[in-house]
């Protein structure tokens, strides 16, 4: 591995040999639902409660990755995870049906490309052959732990985002068939003040740019070498506020299609009460795991860079009026190497 700025250079090229999806009925009421792997038809994921419902998508999720991948679980040598909960006990939990070796980390609705980055990491450096990333989100456990609970009813701002319920795995290898990690562009943490916690598109939106930014200054690459860059959750309100800012940043994103998970994962004529567009730590995991690996195995994408932006707030720290301090993490995936 090669360190430029603040991008690794994969120069072995780990592959993600297989992945998992497994999301709620909401989101397989959107445009996406035939490329993730199994829809649940009940909220409730045929738990008792939320938490476990979140603990049972993760669990599922790294089933299927191990399964898609060809190996067993036993020959897995790391699962590198994290999601929204306090202690990120979600993935503490799976990690401790999976009885693999267990990296925790956090970054919110970062964590997708944090934890792909990580266990891409370990792999490029030989450390090992067959690495799991993976995180996820359920939209009654992260509402009510940092906004309001579902059965309260509270009515959100037009601006709010809406937490998706899913969970998205892969397995990087150091050998196979399917896109390649080539580099990954870690964050700095960016906070403009904002404080409103509805409000995370705005305030996640300088970190995205941010982190392009330092890709293309790192790496010596432009927007129109990839076929497609996407971020997170910026959502309707995030996004064109990114695309301003990498303007000034003069980033020119002509001829690149710039896209975002949230608004991708919903349909949002439809389904009106996502508002702003989707978010949480599934979000992107399974847009990318699905939706978009599945586009660059049948070759109509080569290259694509996924952004993954996280508000690192608490609800202790916005009780305390603080501000919301935001992180974004990029991913380089590509076809034949």
């Amino acid at each position: 591995m090669k360190v430029i700025g603040q991008t690794w250079q994969f120069e072995n090229k780990p592959v993600i040999i297989g992945t998992g999806t497994i999301v709620g009925p909401e989101e397989g009421e959107g445009p996406l639902a035939n490329d993730f792997d199994y829809v649940y038809d009940n909220i409730e994921i045929n738990e008792k409660t939320w938490e476990k419902a979140e603990r049972k998508l993760l669990e599922d999720a790294s089933r299927k990755a191990v399964e898609k991948a060809g190996i067993k679980e036993d020959q897995l040598q790391f699962f590198v995870g994290g999601d929204l909960m306090n202690q990120i006990i979600s993935s503490s939990f799976a990690a401790r049906q999976m009885g693999v070796p267990y990296i925790g980390v956090f970054g919110a609705c970062s964590t997708s490309m944090e934890s792909l980055a990580v266990a891409s990491m370990l792999v490029d450096s030989g450390g090992a052959q067959y690495v799991m990333a993976g995180t996820a989100s359920h939209n009654c456990t992260v509402e009510k732990q940092f906004r309001y609970p579902t059965e309260y009813g509270s009515q959100k701002p037009p601006y709010a985002q809406y937490t998706i319920t899913g969970a998205g795995c892969s397995v990087v290898s150091d050998k196979g068939d399917g896109p390649a990690v080539t580099y990954a562009t870690i964050g700095k943490v960016v906070d403009l003040g904002i404080k409103d916690p509805f409000n995370m598109g705005a305030a996640m939106a300088p970190a995205a740019a941010d982190t392009i930014t330092k890709h293309f200054k790192d790496t010596g690459r432009q927007a129109k070498d990839y076929d497609l860059i996407v971020t997170g959750d910026l959502a309707s309100v995030g996004l064109p506020i990114a695309k301003d800012l990498l303007q000034q940043n003069d980033v020119i994103m002509d001829g690149t299609v710039f896209a975002d998970c949230g608004l991708m994962i919903y349909d949002m004529e439809k389904q009106k009460y996502v508002n702003a567009g989707g978010s949480g730590c599934g979000c992107s995991a399974v847009v990318t795991y699905g939706h978009i690996l599945k586009r660059m195995r049948k070759g109509e994408l080569k290259k694509v860079l996924v952004v993954a932006t996280g508000a690192l707030l608490s609800p202790l720290s916005y009780q305390q009026g603080e501000s919301i301090p935001c992180i974004a993490h990029a991913v380089a995936l590509e076809m034949g190497g």
